[in-house]
């Protein structure tokens, strides 16, 4: 995408989603042209537009408290608003975790807010987010940003609330007191458990969703953040500051909640309050080496190459851009972290969405083509042929009429083949999506909840944990068996049938349910994990299994869900382009022998109908350059990066 402010490039990205709204739209008038809708297209192509508009970039930030991370999120996106948008003032942090975004569905600014007190039930944040009534709404004056800026402040608010409470809550263990410490009569605690925050910034309308998270405390009681919100962000980064340094609460946050041992992509690391080193009595070359210092030992400590690390004053990166200061701007280095988002997450979301929207269009869009392109092939055959009949007596008329009724018959007879074969594939697919029927995944939660519930013993609990897991696997895995016969299947009714009546080489659309698998697999891994942790081990059986319930099951859960949907989708439209076929060829060949009856009737009518034939073949000749122009557009997207890491992390805030 080039250089450039990320707010350029992510408004061209979003000007590219409209474009291909667009395009999509112009495909379903080109379809109501050719009369080659259909309702299982119509209806996925509804859906691809609605997943565009609704589409987000998601960037998380995480930091313990006072690292300035809230102060970074005002200095890259907020800092047109000439002021502290979000609240990031010395000793007011952000409490609860922040979801900042635009709600296009909906198109309302408001501050949605879930009571504290939720955490005594159990429903995921995730499941709250359906139910609008569960959340306390505050609707935002966009036009005063002083007003914005005072609701934001509910993100910091506190309450007092008794011991008892904060247990009941999950908010406070014996552990956080001293050797022979009483507790407290009262614990302060957040006032709410999460925030979504939906006001019309342009970034935000774009699809850029931020997620503000607390510190280390708040990662660790709510793990829906860890194991759901953070790995699905498209972005994580990870702040510290140069004037503490990597404590040792930072890197339990990052060894626990953040690193990524096989995986860096979208993973960044920011050293910020670099201006706490800038000494005016220093020279520039001896600041630079004490800013390098820094970044070599948080390096060293988190486990990671010195280059991954970026030196950034946000504060006077704030400033700069609310003053036009643009050397103070640059030697915040501010920048740099704009470029990255650019060149390594902006351009890798798009390039994701291209192959997942773009070649599911491109496949859609191709299967329409070729379709057209046999109805011009066919057409410019019996144009030719009607033209050799000018001078032909009867007979041959009339052989020409035999010999297409009998090509009919033994078409009919290849579509009597093709009818088995899809019955036994309906079979097949319905064997599939009972096995990844929710119905059968409820009785094991159910069944393992009552014996998690029962259970006298830690023992007992974690028994009934993995035998969850096993059980999901298994059936995970029977699925996958399932899929690859129905490949299979499919993959045989498609050559047989290009072999009799030719494709024009159809892509066959295969299915696969890999991603789903490794998502269960991950989950599997972190239910070990929560398994073998002293803090399950420690915590009162109640909240464990309601830990279990909202952090891991209804995931696994959501997997199985999605599962289910894409292969019933997929089930229904496998094998839509081989019957758009079979329908087009039988227009044809009804076509054709109507063609010859009039003929053989009057010779009267030959010219008009070579007449009629020739503008029939010009139509689909225009409608054909149409479809290409449309093809063209879904591969139409922007490329193209700037400067390396290397460079970027090399321009130290001076």
């Amino acid at each position: 995408m080039g250089t450039g402010r990320f707010s350029e490039h992510m408004q061209a990205f979003g000007q590219w989603k409209a474009r291909l709204i667009d395009t999509i739209t112009d495909y379903q008038r080109w379809l109501d042209e050719t009369g080659l809708r259909d309702p299982e297209d119509e209806l996925r192509l509804f859906e691809l537009q609605s997943s565009l508009r609704v589409d987000r970039l998601t960037v998380a930030f995480v930091a313990e408290f006072a690292r300035g991370k809230t102060e970074l999120i005002n200095a890259i996106f907020f800092s047109e608003y000439d002021r502290r948008l979000l609240p990031s003032e010395p000793g007011r942090t952000t409490m609860c975790p922040t979801e900042l975004f635009y709600d296009n569905e909906a198109n309302e600014s408001y501050v949605r807010l879930l009571p504290i007190e939720t955490r005594a039930d159990d429903s995921s944040i995730t499941e709250h987010k359906q139910n609008p009534a569960d959340w306390s709404t505050i609707r935002l004056d966009t036009a005063s940003p002083d007003l914005m800026a005072e609701a934001f402040q509910e993100v910091i608010r506190t309450k007092r609330v008794s011991v008892e409470e904060a247990r009941r809550l999950g908010l406070f263990t014996d552990d956080q007191l001293g050797r022979n410490e009483a507790p407290p009569a009262q614990v302060e605690i957040p006032k709410w458990r999460h925030a979504m925050i939906s006001f019309p910034h342009p970034l935000l309308k774009q699809g850029l969703s931020i997620l503000d998270t607390p510190g280390l405390n708040a990662l660790g009681s709510e793990p829906e953040l860890t194991l759901n919100m953070l790995p699905n962000a498209h972005a994580v980064v990870f702040v510290l500051a140069a004037d503490t340094g990597v404590t040792k609460s930072d890197l339990e946050m990052w060894r626990s909640h953040v690193q990524r041992p096989d995986n860096t992509d979208g993973l960044l690391v920011v050293l910020n309050k670099v201006d706490t080193l800038w000494d005016e009595l220093k020279e520039a070359g001896a600041i630079a080496a004490s800013v390098e210092n820094q970044r070599e030992q948080a390096a060293a400590l988190l486990g990671v190459e010195a280059r991954r690390i970026f030196p950034v004053s946000a504060q006077k990166g704030l400033l700069a851009k609310i003053r036009h200061d643009q050397a103070l701007l640059a030697k915040s280095n501010v920048l740099a972290i704009e470029q990255v988002f650019v060149d390594q997450i902006l351009d890798q979301k798009q390039e994701l969405l291209q192959k997942r929207i773009g070649g599911e269009l491109g496949v859609m869009m191709g299967a329409a083509r070729r379709l057209l392109a046999s109805r011009l092939s066919e057409q410019r055959a019996q144009r030719d042929e009607l033209a050799s009949l000018g001078g032909k007596n009867e007979q041959v008329i009339r052989h020409l009429m035999t010999k297409t009724r009998e090509e009919q018959v033994a078409y009919h007879r290849s579509v009597e083949s093709f009818q088995i074969n899809r019955r036994i594939f309906s079979q097949q697919a319905k064997r599939l999506l009972a096995i990844l029927d929710l119905a059968e995944l409820d009785k094991l939660m159910t069944q393992t909840r009552e014996q998690m519930t029962d259970s006298w013993t830690t023992g007992g609990v974690k028994s009934a944990m993995k035998n969850f897991f096993d059980g999901s696997i298994d059936t995970m895995s029977q699925a996958v068996q399932q899929v690859d016969q129905l490949n299979k299947l499919m993959q045989s009714i498609y050559r047989r049938f290009e072999e009799a009546h030719g494709l024009n080489g159809a892509k066959i659309p295969q299915f696969s349910l890999s991603k789903y698998r490794k998502e269960l697999d991950q989950l599997s891994r972190d239910a070990e994990a929560f398994r073998k942790s002293p803090a399950t081990t420690m915590t009162e059986q109640s909240f464990v299994v309601k830990k279990f319930f909202i952090s891991l099951v209804s995931h696994v859960r959501n997997v199985f869900f999605r599962a289910h949907t894409e292969a019933e989708a997929w089930s229904r439209a496998g094998l839509a382009p081989l019957v758009a076929l079979i329908k087009e060829r039988k227009r044809q060949m009804e076509n054709r022998l109507e063609n010859l009856r009039r003929i053989n009737e009057s010779r009267d009518t030959l010219q008009g109908r070579l007449d009629d034939l020739e503008r029939e073949c010009n139509a689909l000749e225009r409608q054909l350059g149409t479809i290409d122009g449309l093809l063209g557009n879904i591969s139409d997207a922007p490329r193209g990066g700037s400067e390396d890491l290397g460079t970027l992390t090399a321009r130290a805030a001076l």
